[in-house]
């Protein structure tokens, strides 16, 4: 499959670049003011880490979308628009669309609309609707999805990526849409992916950690628990030996019985690989990802 996937990226780059040629590859460039009215001043926040803060965004038009603060002080005007433009040309399903950006006080990369919110509102928060057990299984798929494409069929491949469930936004839908993808020269927590379209060159330390994330996020989706601010508890959790004893009592209690028996064994198996993985992965993204699909496809 691996081999299958290097022989047929030329081609798939070769057709995504045709695709994206034209208007379809542009970004709106934002006046400043208008960026600040639409977050009343920077104060709707989403989220705050250190790569800057993410702010809900509503302009006078009733257009919702999220606005994210680049902070790189280091990074000179020509370089942002390159890197600007080259982030306007990611097109998946689960990464939220670029639609433009604005520069004043601040530097700002204006993203597309956010219907339901973050996954952390609807996990944390209880008068959020809760998210039923299929829709969570589609979340999982959905964010290794993304992570595939950045690895595999992104032009170039090397774009820095973060993965929490604050920062994965839910459409209307309630499909999965990464929103943390970061410019080329960030740092912080973001994951650098590799230059190589060979995903064995993704078995170092730099894709462990993103392995890592993704299977921290999975253990999110099934116990409905937070394991951000540096809580381990569910890290602890999965690692043990007998987890397996206490799994009914680590469930979201918001699923009920509302779930697949087996579809929840796999996709704890699917997590426990992804975080006991640590620096030194034994599976590649893609494989993480095909390991998701065939999840959802035990039970049909």
């Amino acid at each position: 499959m691996h081999l299958l996937i290097q022989k047929m990226r030329p081609y798939l780059l070769a057709w995504l670049r045709r695709s994206r040629s034209g208007p379809a590859s542009l970004v709106r460039r934002f006046s400043y003011k208008d960026m600040k009215r639409a977050t009343d001043g920077f104060r709707r926040i989403i989220y705050s880490n250190t790569h800057g803060a993410a702010y809900r965004a509503r302009f006078q038009d009733g257009e919702v979308a999220l606005v994210k603060e680049v902070k790189d002080l280091n990074q000179g005007k020509d370089k942002f628009f390159k890197e600007v433009q080259l982030l306007g040309q990611l097109h998946h399903r689960h990464l939220l669309p670029l639609k433009g950006f604005s520069i004043g006080c601040k530097r700002l990369l204006v993203f597309d609309n956010i219907e339901n919110g973050s996954l952390k509102e609807h996990l944390n928060d209880p008068l959020k609707t809760p998210l039923n057990w299929n829709t969570r299984l589609q979340i999982a798929i959905g964010v290794a999805a993304a992570l595939e494409y950045l690895l595999l069929f992104s032009n170039p491949p090397i774009y820095h990526v973060s993965i929490s469930a604050s920062n994965v936004m839910l459409d209307e839908n309630y499909t999965a849409k990464i929103s943390d993808v970061g410019l080329l020269n960030s740092v912080g927590d973001y994951v650098t992916m590799p230059h190589s379209s060979n995903s064995e060159d993704c078995m170092d330390h730099a894709c462990g950690n993103l392995t890592f994330q993704l299977g921290v996020l999975i253990l999110e989706l099934i116990t409905g628990q937070s394991s951000e601010k540096g809580s381990t508890d569910l890290i602890q959790w999965i690692q043990e030996s007998r987890f397996r004893s206490s799994i009914q009592k680590m469930i979201d209690p918001d699923l009920g019985n509302n779930y697949d028996s087996r579809e929840l064994k796999n996709l704890l198996a699917v997590a426990r690989l992804c975080i006991k993985s640590g620096d030194k992965p034994k599976f590649s993204i893609p494989q993480i990802f095909r390991y998701l699909q065939k999840v959802e496809n035990t039970c049909e």
